[in-house]
């Protein structure tokens, strides 16, 4: 590894968005794999670039002991931490009446738990280092309520975690240069659906190229939002 070789930790990184970003980035950083099948991780490594190029971790990002060692395990690895995708989440049918408050608890843990420990865990490197960029996947129903969702509650509690953490971070009088992106997609064809909804929705890719824009950035532009829909989607 150079010395100046970033490295870019992504979280849900074993399919769809996630598994997209680290393909399209792979060589432009070292990257830090994280969900919690390892298995389709270890092929994500193999097609990066293998164990030089990629570490894989377990880690459900719910619980703060697992997301501490794989903080840890990163810097271990690598000796630093750049960029930091907190995009590990999953949905729920709509309707109050519907799911079970098992899969309600598991979900609000993955989607708003999830990005607030992946950052505490990873924030003093970021602040000791002085600059790193922060991306967070909420969504389209994180602006906008959808009819009994409790996804959207929890995309819209994403979308108030990437805020304050900005507006934490442009409050220090410390001259860090902390960059955070909130990812706000449409409609998605990725395994997020039972069913494919087809040439109407955008392609993990198309997410994955925002997240590269926004990561290629000058130091002096932090790109806070980005929100992408397909063509075909009015609201």
């Amino acid at each position: 590894m150079t010395e100046n070789e970033k490295v870019l930790l992504i979280t849900g990184a074993g399919s769809g968005i996630g598994a997209a970003t680290a393909k399209l980035l792979a060589d432009k950083y070292r990257l830090v794999l994280a969900g919690r099948r390892v298995g389709p991780l270890e092929e994500l490594a193999k097609e990066v670039g293998g164990s030089d190029r990629a570490l894989v971790t377990a880690c459900d990002v719910g619980e703060w002991d697992q997301v501490q060692a794989m903080a840890e395990s990163a810097i271990d690895q690598f000796g630093r931490i750049d960029a930091v995708f907190a995009n590990a989440g999953f949905g729920a049918s709509r309707g109050f009446l519907n799911e079970s408050p098992e899969q309600w608890k598991s979900m609000i843990l993955t989607n708003v738990l999830g990005p607030a420990l992946t950052i505490r865990a990873t924030l003093p490197h970021m602040l000791e280092r002085g600059d790193g960029h922060y991306l967070v996947t909420s969504s389209i129903a994180g602006r906008r309520v959808l009819p009994g969702s409790l996804y959207s509650a929890s995309k819209h509690a994403a979308t108030a975690i990437g805020e304050a953490l900005r507006q934490e971070l442009r409050g220090m009088d410390d001259g860090n240069r902390i960059k955070m992106t909130l990812i706000e997609p449409g409609m998605v064809d990725t395994p997020f659906f039972d069913n494919s909804p087809g040439d109407s929705a955008l392609v993990d890719d198309d997410i994955a190229r925002a997240v590269a824009y926004a990561l290629d950035q000058p130091d002096s532009v932090d790109v806070n939002e980005i929100l992408i829909r397909p063509i075909t989607q009015p609201t």
